[in-house]
């Protein structure tokens, strides 16, 4: 929903780097940006390194990070603002299935007053395996009360297509974070846009 993968691994690289003692690269930090944080720690650095608790807290202090920098820049992707209302108005439920934790989650929906338009909310902290599992897809299809292959996904990462596709719903990639090619291996993307702009948008919520 918004153009934040910059910010997130800019926040990524300052704590695992540079108070964390790493020695990451733009492009390691940014292949291992999937799942929940603690699990990005462990693939980091290994699973002796940190305490539970310390994983929380190095967690939490990232995101505020992330928040503290891009909310100047905090706002839709283009074209969504304009979906989101058509859809609402055709009644067509959506909902939110992230690997966020609800403090991300809350920072944009709140801020740009969108919460509204969203029946269902699934964040990491409602789900024991992350993304590509399908866990999270499918938890929210059980509370929006439809088949899964009814479901239509939008993803902007490789492993959240993945997941989508492990839960058999289609995709359609939003060219934020990641290029085509890096999807080539899913068939279940059904189409591929930089934003939400133009007649394929218009023609999913016109029926």
């Amino acid at each position: 929903m918004i153009n934040d993968m910059e910010f997130h691994t800019k926040a990524w690289m300052n704590l695992l780097n540079d108070e964390l003692g790493g020695n990451f690269t733009w492009d390691e930090v940014k292949a291992q940006m999937y799942g929940k944080n603690p699990e990005v720690m462990v693939r980091m650095f290994g699973s002796n390194r940190f305490t539970a608790e310390e994983m929380d807290r190095l967690s939490y202090e990232k995101e505020v990070r992330y928040q503290r920098e891009f909310f100047p820049q905090l706002q839709l992707v283009p074209g969504l603002n304009d979906f989101l209302e058509k859809a609402h108005q055709k009644g067509i439920l959506m909902a939110i299935g992230s690997a966020a934790i609800p403090f991300n989650i809350d920072f944009v929906l709140d801020n740009l007053n969108i919460r509204h338009y969203f029946k269902a909310i699934v964040s990491a902290d409602d789900v024991l395996l992350s993304k590509p599992h399908p866990e999270t897809y499918l938890k929210v299809a059980e509370l929006l009360e439809i088949p899964p292959n009814d479901c239509l996904v939008f993803e902007d990462v490789p492993k959240g297509a993945e997941a989508a596709f492990n839960a058999n719903m289609q995709t359609v990639i939003i060219t934020t974070t990641h290029q085509k090619e890096e999807f080539a291996h899913l068939p279940n993307i059904i189409h591929f846009s930089d934003d939400f702009t133009g007649d394929f948008f218009d023609e999913l919520v016109a029926s």
